[in-house]
């Protein structure tokens, strides 16, 4: 599995109050992909991505990645986390900075993102201004800024309206294509999960593990026409019946 970027084998993790989230959970996560985690809130998908991100020890299994350089991992989290009192453009900055990039590179880099993400007209506002959609671009370009090899993603989506959702959709697969970005994506909405992925992980709780992987093969083309196509929708109910066989296997 050379072209493997994420081994996770046998994982678990338990917290410190006893909380147990994962046990016994694997998946691989090769260059090129795009895999969502689907499954119920609470089913430990969000400890997963973490634990991809090393920002959380796995409590017992293995996790093999391959050697990281600062910034070859980006995280997308459910909230854009910005600093309000930074401008757009400041708050994009921020991993480069961090990274000690040169300053006339990381404008560049800063310029270059923003434009891909739809925020050049942007640069100066503040996140007070700006709708809860255009500060999601905002994480997202910060995240996209360093340049990663792997984008993690915590349900970035899940607060924002239908139409916005779907828009950040095919903004996500467009950036995808144009950078080369391998992407984890968690998600508790099928028709999400469905519309994203090369490949979705069905996850059930107590504690969470991978019961079923689906991959979307032959590749759909995404597109608006796409949600309302019978191809679309046979996914959709395949990936509602393995989320129905996860659950009852929580069942005691």
């Amino acid at each position: 599995m050379s072209d493997a970027l994420v081994v996770l084998k046998d994982v678990g993790k338990t917290f410190d109050n006893g909380t147990r989230a994962l046990a016994h959970l694997n998946l691989t996560v090769r260059a090129g992909e795009l895999v969502t985690l689907l499954g119920p809130s609470g089913c430990g998908k969000s400890t997963a991505l973490r634990l991809i991100a090393e920002l959380e020890a796995p409590s017992s299994g293995t996790i093999t990645v391959p050697a990281r350089k600062p910034g070859e991992v980006g995280f997308v989290f459910q909230e854009p986390t910005l600093m309000p009192w930074a401008t757009v453009a400041d708050n994009v900055l921020l991993p480069l900075r961090l990274q000690k990039v040169p300053a006339a590179e990381a404008r560049r880099r800063c310029a270059d993102v923003m434009t891909l993400v739809g925020l050049a007209d942007f640069a100066r506002a503040y996140p007070h201004q700006l709708s809860g959609g255009m500060r999601m671009r905002v994480s997202i370009a910060r995240a996209l800024a360093p340049r990663p090899s792997l984008l993690l993603m915590d349900e970035p989506f899940a607060a924002l309206d239908e139409i916005s959702r779907f828009r950040l959709n095919d903004d996500l697969l467009r950036l995808k294509k144009e950078l080369a970005t391998t992407i984890v994506f968690v998600t508790h909405s099928v028709y999400e999960s469905v519309y994203l992925a090369s490949r979705i992980a069905i996850m059930a709780a107590r504690p969470g593990r991978i019961t079923e992987e689906i991959a979307i093969d032959p590749p759909l083309p995404r597109g608006a026409d796409l949600r309302t196509s019978a191809a679309f929708l046979d996914r959709c109910s395949r990936a509602t019946r393995a989320l129905e066989r996860a659950a009852a296997e929580d069942r005691p």
